[in-house]
């Protein structure tokens, strides 16, 4: 994990008052400074975290290099009641290069991470020149920059695609070591989409190749909606990342059974009669048309059975006349079903 001393800036212009950012710019602001804060500190327990001003009455050293978050609320919640005025970008930036030559652990490398929320006072062909000697200044003094810009502060890219403040950042850059990162007004975080980013990939432990947002959030590129699903990094809140993806998965699965074709129309089915055990009974085909013979051969034996013989109890090694009358009605059956085996006895 990287050992730094950063140094924060604010811009606490009158730009910040806008609602843009869920509730305020300034409060989005405020979030993504404890997200940096935090990230800074847990990444080495070594690093410290300083917060300047950039605005109202002028650039202002807050705190200098602490590893107490309550310090760094107390200046950002002291900032939120002084907004005002523009912001002066390279006075800052030399200020908060001072305070970082100061530092007492000099084994610490040096960062600065601007935070641009309003459009550039002065964007004359001088004053660009003046942020690129300012750039190379930083580069020689191995202070890597990072500048986040959103709001206003994205600035409209010009002829070619130009940007001052992309090119400000890539004069200062040394082994890509400075990142510029622009996030315009979404439903997402300001502080998610920074804590995805290459600003903070190194801290966290990831690749600066697979950090980043999509639409390529680093030097030279633009913020956009966090990386993650959803927009929600597991690792953070498992348990709300989770939940909206059994969410979207119930909403694609009934969205799926809703555009499904109906089925085709299936042949409708006679229901079977049980028998006296509950298993279902075979239906029996009406047999082929007997002979006359037959018929009332098939006759007699049905009214022997009906008569007054039926009513006798059927016992085990009964009587004669109980074995003729099975025999007759047996033979009867025997010769409906099959005429041509009688035939041949006979």
């Amino acid at each position: 994990m990287p050992l730094e001393a950063t140094m924060i800036i604010l811009d606490n212009s009158e730009y910040m008052r806008n609602g843009d950012y869920q509730p305020s710019r300034f409060e989005a602001l405020a979030d993504a400074v404890k997200t940096v804060f935090t990230t800074k500190i847990e990444s080495n327990p070594e690093n410290t975290v300083g917060v300047m001003t950039m605005a109202n009455k002028g650039p202002e050293v807050l705190v200098t290099h602490t590893k107490e978050i309550g310090q760094i609320l107390t200046a950002v919640h002291n900032t939120s009641t002084n907004l005002g005025r523009t912001a002066s970008i390279p006075t800052a930036i030399a200020i908060a290069q001072l305070a970082l030559k100061h530092r007492q652990n000099k084994n610490l490398r040096q960062r600065v991470i601007v935070f641009v929320g309003s459009p550039l006072e002065d964007t004359s062909p001088d004053a660009e020149r003046a942020l690129i000697r300012l750039a190379k200044k930083l580069k020689k003094n191995n202070v890597a920059l990072d500048l986040i810009a959103f709001g206003d502060g994205i600035e409209e890219a010009g002829e070619n695609g130009h940007s001052i403040l992309r090119a400000f950042v890539e004069a200062a850059s040394s082994s890509d070591n400075s990142h510029y990162l622009a996030v315009p007004p979404g439903s997402y975080l300001l502080s998610s989409v920074i804590l995805d980013s290459q600003v903070l990939a190194g801290d966290r432990g990831v690749p600066e190749e697979l950090g980043g947002v999509p639409g390529g959030a680093g030097a030279s590129g633009s913020g956009g909606p966090s990386q993650f699903e959803f927009g929600v990094d597991p690792s953070l809140d498992p348990e709300l990342a989770m939940a909206l993806r059994m969410s979207m998965e119930e909403e694609a699965a009934r969205q799926a059974a809703a555009n499904a074709p109906p089925p085709p129309a299936a042949a409708v089915a006679v229901p079977a009669t049980t028998g006296s055990e509950g298993a279902p009974a075979q239906i029996s085909q009406p047999a082929p048309a007997a002979d006359d013979d037959e018929e009332a051969l098939l006759q007699q034996a049905l009214a022997l059975s009906e008569g007054p013989g039926a009513d006798v109890e059927m016992t085990e090694g009964g009587g004669d006349e109980e074995l003729t009358e099975e025999e007759m009605i047996a033979r009867a059956i025997e010769m409906s079903m099959n005429p041509e085996t009688e035939e041949k006895k006979k």
